[in-house]
């Protein structure tokens, strides 16, 4: 059941990308990025208390905990750097190189958590970094307003904390019931994205929001928490080195949604790179 999860996560995922996007048109990322991790909180708690695992919290370990807290700084790095290069690059070019997190996070897990890397896990990461080299070397779609400078830097930076997240999520959700874990680490994804916007002095532009965005904002909230909740329950049943890569298909969704609503081509070269991302996530079901 753990690859039906991560499938369902990558599903999420991706729809998530295309809902922030357009989300975020013509307001502050950091802003946004808050406001959609509140509705996750709401989201997340709500599914907590469906299936009756409050009380478990008093339960956890005090080491649990600790890596609980530093995966859901991770993650709210890289959302902080993904939403910011969502809003200043193109769907089809930040979401691959935020996916080229999944070679990282197998390496990663061969070294930190012990998981295997065998000849045919190499070759697959080999075909994912390739992929992704091929897909971020495509020309400009044509939209010069998502073509200004700083995207590639905030996608990188999200790819690495991304993968630091799957690891630390996958030592911090051992021994706990996977909608808590989920639930505590968007408690410290919330507190640091705020954080964030007090510092940058963004919070006065919610004002400046209006009906879309606010629509938009808590669509995405919504299929972000299903989408934790899926790959957290997957990470605490399945390999990292394995569940990482099946999370990053929701590329196919994202892309797929970025040419038919956002217009937003996609070169032949740039096809062969999606063709190795997804083929190399594939066989590592095998």
């Amino acid at each position: 059941m753990w690859a039906v999860y991560a499938l369902c996560s990558a599903f999420f995922a991706g729809i998530t990308a295309v809902l922030a996007k357009a989300g975020m048109a013509g307001t502050n990322s950091n802003l946004v990025t808050a406001l959609r991790t509140g509705v996750v909180l709401v989201f997340s708690w709500l599914m907590v208390f469906i299936v009756g695992s409050q009380g478990g919290i008093w339960e956890i370990p005090g080491e649990t905990m600790l890596f609980l807290v530093l995966s859901g700084l991770s993650t709210g790095a890289s959302w902080l750097c993904y939403f910011k290069a969502l809003q200043l690059g193109d769907i089809n070019k930040v979401v691959p190189i935020d996916k080229s997190s999944i070679v990282l996070t197998m390496l990663l897990a061969f070294l930190l958590l012990g998981e295997g890397l065998s000849a045919l896990k190499m070759a697959c990461v080999a075909a994912i970094g390739t992929g992704t080299f091929l897909m971020i070397e495509q020309k400009n779609s044509g939209n010069k307003k998502t073509q200004e400078k700083g995207w590639l830097i905030y996608a990188v930076f999200s790819a690495i904390f991304a993968s630091l997240t799957s690891i630390l999520g996958k030592v911090g959700i051992m021994g706990v019931e996977s909608n808590l874990g989920t639930a505590i680490r968007t408690i410290v994804v919330l507190v640091m994205a705020w954080v964030v916007v007090f510092v940058t002095k963004s919070q006065g532009a919610i004002g400046d929001l209006n009906r879309k965005n606010w629509l938009f904002i808590v669509l995405s909230g919504v299929t972000t928490g299903l989408s934790w909740l899926c790959y957290y329950r997957a990470l605490q049943d399945g390999p990292a080195s394995v569940v990482a890569p099946i999370d990053k298909l929701s590329i196919l969704v994202s892309i797929g949604f970025g040419y038919v609503f956002f217009q937003e081509k996609i070169s032949k070269k740039a096809l062969c790179g999606l063709g190795l991302i997804v083929g190399g996530a594939l066989l590592l079901l095998v």
